[in-house]
């Protein structure tokens, strides 16, 4: 694989294995998240707010200037609705910080709830009412390059519309269904004052869709989202459990009516398939220029029935876990069934099952996530936003697997590079690890062999001489025996 110039940094992370395919005598292991001690940093509001039944990141974080934006999910209800829909709405609000733990929610004076503007809701408008209600996940898109002023900011997010207000769509989906589990898209110039795009949803005409994630790589956008049988199944026909679909675009107006299977667990693609295994709504996304980083959830269905008069899926856990994509379709886990972010232990804010957002920021020497906790016992218990953090693009590494020996990788070609640095821990001078450029056919170059003494985020590579242009390249990472290197990522600029 070739990997695309689509930015002006190519991330070569040690678990993906499209980009560092080629591994001798190396293990990798990821790391779990420590999640902050203040946790949950941004709280329900008090009574008569637009978040005062939850607030939680079925949204977006961002890093703009000096300032981190939340668009996220509030509830100004205090109990769940039977059913949840048609009509039911759960408003995007909005939230600012200067260090992404203290958070400020502003009035923006748009939207009139409880008698009064004064609110942290971001307005959505649109000829359908019910299309402008979000009921469920929202996921935010910045592109300052687009040439329209009024479509910088993109959104996808769901809306349980009535039957008679789809456009488009069919009066009956599945058994049972009384509504439209609708993908519905808007645009913004600011973020907070939205204009719903196209006269119906994106998913009109075809089945119902819960949308979970915007995203755009390569020549499309893609939203994609989880589906369950009836209407989605494993590539035999057979049924399945939530997985993972995507619907793309090119323009952001007209959706695909096919779909693309994007991502489900390996349970549930056994034969037979782990009982109760499940993946919990698409991936929460970090588009990094020529790889996907992803949260998603590891759902577990209840070991027992739920008591009478419970929730249908009370017991239910959720964790979250890795997915990475190259080609922004497909989706796997670097290692299967493993706990990014853990949901809490007993007694704790998030012990019950937990949820992504795109939410993901380096700052400093952290990669900061923000996610959030769900009650699936529908009692609304501590249904907030926390942060947890890693090493800068620490999700996981590489290092020698059989002490004895030594060890290399070499990563996919890439196109001539004006520097390459590492990420890495573990170096001493008296066992570095050594670096070599490698040709497209996998030959070294002749003068570019160099000794790594230092650890560091962002070790730059002090070549001899100028690295050639206009040629595919590669590189090989040398692991001597005895090195206790670990190798995190290879950033190509």
């Amino acid at each position: 694989m070739t990997l695309p110039l689509q930015a002006a940094e190519q991330v070569l992370f040690s678990f993906d294995d499209h980009s560092i395919p080629w591994h001798h005598n190396l293990k990798l292991t990821l790391e779990t998240v420590q999640k902050h001690p203040d946790n949950p940093v941004l709280r329900r509001g008090p009574p008569g707010s637009a978040d005062h039944g939850h607030a939680i990141l079925y949204g977006t974080v961002m890093k703009q200037g000096d300032t981190f934006r939340m668009w996220y999910l509030g509830m100004h209800e205090t109990e769940i609705k039977a059913g949840q829909a048609p009509g039911w709405w759960r408003p995007m609000c909005y939230a600012e910080s200067k260090d992404g733990v203290h958070w400020t929610k502003p009035d923006l004076g748009l939207v009139e709830l409880n008698g009064n503007t004064k609110n942290n809701v971001c307005l959505i408008e649109g000829e359908v009412f019910s299309s402008t209600r979000v009921n469920d996940f929202l996921s935010v898109l910045h592109e300052p390059e687009d040439p329209d002023p009024e479509r910088r900011y993109k959104c996808a997010y769901i809306a349980h519309m009535p039957f008679d207000e789809v456009k488009g769509g069919r009066t009956k989906i599945g058994p049972n269904e009384k509504r439209w589990g609708a993908m519905v898209c808007a645009t913004s110039a600011d973020g907070l004052k939205w204009k719903v795009v196209g006269d119906h949803p994106a998913n009109a005409g075809g089945e119902r869709f819960e949308v979970s994630s915007l995203y755009k790589f390569g020549d499309f956008y893609y939203g994609t989202g989880q589906l369950i049988s009836p209407w989605s199944w494993r590539p035999d026909g057979s049924d399945i459990g939530r997985d993972m679909l995507a619907y793309r675009s090119s323009d952001f107006v007209n959706w695909s009516k096919a779909k693309a299977f994007s991502f489900a667990r390996a349970g549930q693609m056994a034969n037979p398939p782990v009982k109760g295994q499940q993946m919990h709504m698409g991936a929460g996304i970090w588009n990094r220029g020529n790889v996907l980083v992803g949260l998603h959830g590891m759902w577990q269905d209840a070991e027992q029935t739920p008591p009478k008069g419970e929730s249908w899926n009370y017991g239910v856990r959720v964790d979250l876990g890795l997915l990475v994509s190259n080609d922004g379709i497909h989706f796997r886990e670097p290692v299967s069934g493993f706990k990014v972010i853990p949901r809490g232990k007993d007694g704790e804010w998030d012990d019950i099952a937990i949820l992504q957002g795109h939410a993901f920021v380096n700052e400093g020497d952290k990669t900061m996530i923000w996610y959030s906790h769900w009650d699936t016992g529908s009692k609304l218990k501590g249904m907030e936003i926390g942060l947890a953090t890693l090493r800068r693009d620490g999700f996981g590494y590489l290092s020698r697997k059989v002490p004895e020996n030594d060890g290399h990788f070499v990563t996919s070609n890439f196109d001539g590079s004006q520097e390459i640095a590492l990420n890495v821990d573990g170096v001493t001078a008296e066992v570095p690890l050594k670096v070599q450029l490698m040709d497209h056919l996998d030959k070294p170059l002749e003068g570019y062999e160099v000794a790594i003494t230092k650890n560091g985020l962002d070790e730059v590579i002090a070549w001899p001489k100028p690295l050639p242009q206009g040629k595919k390249l590669a590189l090989r990472v040398f692991f001597p025996e005895k090195c206790e290197a670990k190798v995190y990522a290879v950033y190509v600029r």
